[in-house]
């Protein structure tokens, strides 16, 4: 028997998109933003919940908004607008909304007729160009698939399932651990769970729902205890910021109905912990009835907990004390470079005492302006115990063998990893120089011991520990503009009543640098950002440990939280 409606659920979700979906303002936006509104306005004049229900204004509106975007639809059918040139897949997010907005419109009667006709014309001048256009991110292919299924859906056409199943023939592009390639929070919630969910709906494909609970599944070890997901994996954008729970509230929250799982339930109340504002969801309680039925018992949360993501070298620890991340997953460096859709970020560790927060543990070397330090290999020594291990390797080049010159000098422009140079690298004999660091993390339920080992040449190195502003380092000596110099006197910080503690030790090697040594005690993101006049540099408050390898040290972060 389904449960019953959750009305509160209901109300809140028409209250959002009441605040979005005012007809009486103006706007000027992207094709993206007026579809979208244009099928919140929808959805408030259908919802009894909502004020906007039947209103004339919110038609009138509609029409504004639909005129709008008609404007900017060219010739091809696809959008103008962004920095994506006739995107198929960035069309696709139009579309889909387009099309959501038409299920809604044909529903309600003549007083929706022109808003009907308004959004078939848009959607048909947008579906050829959507049946043939192609993509260039892993999420476009389930974007755009789920448009062509969408306008099967509205205006019947056999060639957009066929298409959307090609798409689907490549296969969906999800890990044994439950990640999509790309690893990224932002899309798995707002495009590829979705797509999948309505792939699975109009295909009749229950294993792409399967998929969607396996990624929901992986998530929930990945849910912060501030109320966001664990980014620092992801291969885009969000691997540099965090990313709330939120938007993953309607597929945690329809997948708890359908299966009772309380995991599920209990990942949706903490999604809308904080309320409910996304002015989306109305339209999806409108398309989905599910969504409005009342969640299965949420379970309770399980502590300790230990999750180790193979596939993306990842691990977490969660305790009543403490929350702390381990990543040794960096693309970097098998790749060495820097690029869009790469993981790149050189943070290996985080942790969560409360409102007391460790966002970053980063580690610089000064070898050859190679950047800090990404691991690139993560095992797993034993129960909460793991290994993080790099070994940079450069090389000086000797004179070419002699089959190997010209005598024009005009040798081939070659990159050689670190540098590029008309100098025909790869014929040249070289002498190699190679440093390794190894970071070994021992996970406590009350914060993390670490043992960190650089080795090789002699070279400056520093470990910046960036915490959450609230609190201000007690123990180290400030050096000015946010940033502290500890050496092995503890350093606490605090905020309210939640605190980390960090003592430092030295094993082997020199005694760590003083505040005098500013040429040091600084983060270095490497040549990949610097050439260009770029950063990946935290904000915060940011201590700083140094010395010159090669170093042995040692780390403890203690957590107490009241929380």
């Amino acid at each position: 028997m389904p449960s019953p409606l959750d009305h509160e659920f209901v109300r809140a979700a028409a209250l959002a998109a009441d605040g979005s979906a005012d007809p009486s303002a103006e706007f000027v936006e992207p094709h993206r933003a007026l579809a979208r509104r244009v099928k919140t306005l929808v959805a408030a004049y259908r919802s009894p919940e909502s004020a906007l229900h039947g209103s004339e204004r919110a038609v009138a509106a509609a029409l504004t908004h639909l005129r709008a975007l008609r404007s900017v639809q060219t010739a091809s059918g696809l959008f103008a607008g962004g920095d994506n040139v006739q995107s198929p897949p960035d069309s696709a997010f139009t579309v889909n909304d387009v099309c959501d907005a038409h299920v809604l419109a044909a529903g309600a009667g003549p007083e929706l007729a022109d808003v009907t006709a308004a959004l078939a014309e848009i959607a048909g001048a947008a579906t050829g160009a959507l049946l043939t256009g192609g993509v260039h991110t892993p999420n476009h292919r389930w974007e755009l698939s789920a448009a062509l299924a969408r306008l099967h859906r509205s205006f019947p056409d056999d060639r957009l399932l066929a298409r959307a199943e090609e798409w689907l023939a490549e296969g969906v592009d999800i890990d044994a651990d439950g990640l999509y390639s790309e690893r990224s929070a932002v899309y798995a919630s707002i495009v590829t769970n979705p797509a999948l969910l309505l792939l699975a709906e109009v295909l009749g494909r229950t294993d792409l729902v399967d998929v969607v609970e396996r990624n929901l599944t992986a998530t929930l070890d990945l849910i912060r205890p501030d109320g966001t997901v664990e980014t620092v994996h992801s291969r885009r954008q969000d691997q540099r910021m965090p990313f709330a729970l939120w938007p993953y509230l309607p597929h945690y929250r329809l997948l708890a109905i359908r299966t009772g799982r309380g995991d599920f339930a209990r990942a949706a109340r903490l999604a809308a912990a904080d309320g409910i504002h996304d002015p989306d969801l109305l339209a999806q309680t409108l398309l989905t009835p599910d969504l409005c039925r009342t969640l299965p018992a949420p379970d309770a949360e399980r502590l300790p907990r230990d999750r180790y993501l193979a596939t993306a070298r990842l691990a977490a620890h969660a305790s009543a004390a403490a929350h702390t991340v381990v990543y040794g997953g960096s693309d970097v460096p098998e790749h060495r470079r820097i690029r869009s859709g790469l993981a790149c970020n050189p943070t290996f560790l985080r942790l969560f005492a409360g409102a007391a927060v460790l966002d970053a543990v980063r580690l610089s070397r000064v070898f050859f302006d190679l950047g800090p330090f990404r691991a690139a290999h993560m095992e797993r020594l034993g129960d909460h115990r793991y290994r993080l291990t790099q070994t940079l390797t450069s090389a000086y080049y000797q004179p070419l063998p002699k089959d190997r010159r010209r005598d024009d000098g005009a040798y081939r422009l070659v990159d050689e990893g670190r540098f590029s140079a008309a100098m025909a690298f790869p014929d040249r004999p070289q002498d190699e120089v190679s440093h390794t660091t190894r970071v070994d993390v021992d996970l406590r339920d009350d914060g993390a011991d670490l043992r960190i080992d650089i080795s090789g040449p002699t070279v400056p190195w520093a470990l910046e520990l960036t915490f959450r502003p609230g609190g201000e380092p007690q123990g180290a000596v400030p050096l000015g503009d946010g940033r502290w110099c500890m050496t092995t006197e503890p350093l606490t910080y605090r905020v309210g009543d939640d605190e980390i503690r960090v003592e430092a030790a030295v094993e082997t090697g020199e005694p760590l640098a003083g505040p005098d040594r500013s040429d040091v005690l600084r983060y270095d993101p490497g040549q990949d950002y610097t050439v260009a006049g770029g950063t990946d540099a935290t904000t915060g408050n940011r201590v700083y440990l140094g010395g010159h390898g090669p170093q042995t040290l040692t780390l403890t972060l203690r957590a107490t939280s009241q929380a």
